[in-house]
């Protein structure tokens, strides 16, 4: 039969291998991998998880397999692990980032530790195994993200993670099961009718909820193909009068998927991932590191931090209106606030976790700094992870002005993270949850896991 982009994508699935990865990738999927675990462990501390928690373990009784995050003894059905999982990767928004915009791995990473944990003993797969899989959810999110030009910018319609992520973790677990060519085919076209949600939910308990139906769709979508369930064998090709996959994207121009080996070079290879120093959406990390630059030109010239001295706060920014929020009311909503992230870090000289404590949020000194931001979108500042900047200006009462600007945060794929950084942020995170034995454990495993001869032991 002729080749399609659905079928490129399912040879793909089927026929990569573990020597397909190089080591730039296997380090870089491993650097991930790990990072998601802790931001996955210390999400299990927050409201929205143990709201998912509860509903899981309430309502649903099934085989009790997969584990939990944070949770030690807690077992549930490899879906509704999966689910609760990723909710807790998304709980804080804490989790790595990719461009064309997307959280890749914590649409991938429960699907493959509940599977791993679902499997019998005798077909368990290896960390090798877990490895390529992961690696071949990333590919997949990757590749469909590039069909379309509306996707390198901040979305504005639906959150990506649940849409490609859900074909990623399709993808991902359709390989850790070795499933055929043909069943690879219908597990993308099953996760393309579980996938979506709007980008109204940012901001609000709703938004990690994507991330948890991403990565548990889309092993439901690989379950479902591994017992004979159809679909469309043409979902990601653009059929004229029948939208497939281009049902999420005005326009759309997908490209065969080269197959494993010479011809073909993970994304990954060429780009590496943001990860985040503090819990929130990835653009709040350009004007925070511009506020700490203009923090620090304040003190030099005023001796302290005194916001009294201050008359304007001009933060010059893209145009994104989720993410535009002048006086947020809820940890979630500060998030996604480039106003409150600015005075965060002008106010205190750092954002973490406790930042976005109602405690935080509240204090009338960050309440009075809020009330003289002034908002500017320069027609040069585009809404795109890879272009755009920040921008803090201080106009004083004296009428002197400062500035502090931001083109790559520290953390941003042109400016990686360094390994001590990395798992300093692990090691904060687990420490939340797990004692430090485990922790190290754990670190080691993740770094040693294509020696790994039982994945499910992650």
């Amino acid at each position: 039969p002729e080749e399609t982009v659905t079928s490129s994508f399912a040879s793909f699935i089927s026929a990569a291998r573990p020597e397909h990865l190089s080591q730039t990738v296997r380090q870089r999927s491993k650097r991930m991998i790990l990072d998601s675990l802790g931001v996955g462990l210390v999400g299990s501390t927050t409201r929205v998880f143990d709201i998912a928690l509860s509903y899981c373990r309430e309502l649903y009784s099934s085989v009790a397999v997969s584990s939990v995050y944070g949770k030690p003894g807690v077992k549930l059905s490899p879906t509704l692990a999966a689910f609760t999982n990723g909710v807790a990767t998304h709980s804080m928004d804490f989790d790595d980032t990719w461009h064309p915009a997307t959280h890749p791995s914590g649409a991938v990473l429960p699907a493959l530790l509940a599977a791993s944990q679902m499997l019998p003993p005798n077909t368990k797969p290896n960390g090798l195994d877990f490895l390529l899989a992961f690696n071949v959810g990333l590919e997949v999110q990757g590749r469909l993200m590039h069909f379309s030009t509306e996707a390198h910018d901040i979305p504005k319609r639906f959150h990506p993670p649940s849409v490609v992520g859900t074909l990623g973790s399709a993808a991902a677990t359709a390989k850790l099961l070795s499933l055929s060519l043909a069943q690879c085919c219908h597990a993308l076209g099953i996760a393309a009718s579980l996938a979506g949600a709007p980008m109204a939910n940012a901001a609000t308990q709703a938004k990690p909820l994507h991330v948890g139906n991403a990565t548990r769709l889309g092993l439901e979508a690989a379950l479902l193909a591994a017992r004979g369930m159809e679909a469309n064998p043409l979902i990601l090709d653009d059929i004229p009068g029948c939208s497939g996959f281009s049902a999420f994207y005005s326009v759309y121009q997908p490209k065969p998927l080269p197959a494993p080996g010479q011809q073909h070079e993970f994304l990954l290879e060429k780009q590496d991932i943001a990860f985040k120093r503090f819990p929130a959406h990835l653009g709040m990390h350009w004007v925070v590191d511009a506020a700490l630059s203009v923090r620090n030109l304040f003190i030099n010239y005023a001796g302290s931090f005194s916001p009294s001295l201050i008359r304007t706060i001009v933060l010059k920014i893209p145009v994104s209106k989720y993410i535009n929020r002048p006086f947020p009311s809820s940890e979630h909503q500060a998030r996604h606030s480039f106003q409150f992230n600015a005075c965060a870090a002008l106010l205190d000289g750092e954002v973490g976790l406790g930042s976005f404590s109602e405690s935080s949020i509240q204090r009338q000194e960050l309440r009075e700094l809020l009330d003289k931001v002034v908002v500017e979108h320069p027609e040069d500042n585009v809404a795109n992870f890879d272009k755009m900047y920040g921008e803090v200006a201080l106009l004083l009462h004296t009428g002197d002005v400062l500035t502090g600007k931001c083109d790559t945060f520290y953390g941003h794929w042109r400016k990686p993270l360094s390994k001590e950084s990395l798992l300093k942020k692990f090691r904060s995170n687990a420490s939340h949850v797990l004692p430090e034995e485990k922790i190290e454990a754990i670190i080691t495993l993740v770094d040693n896991l294509e020696n790994l001869s039982d994945s499910s032991q992650l």
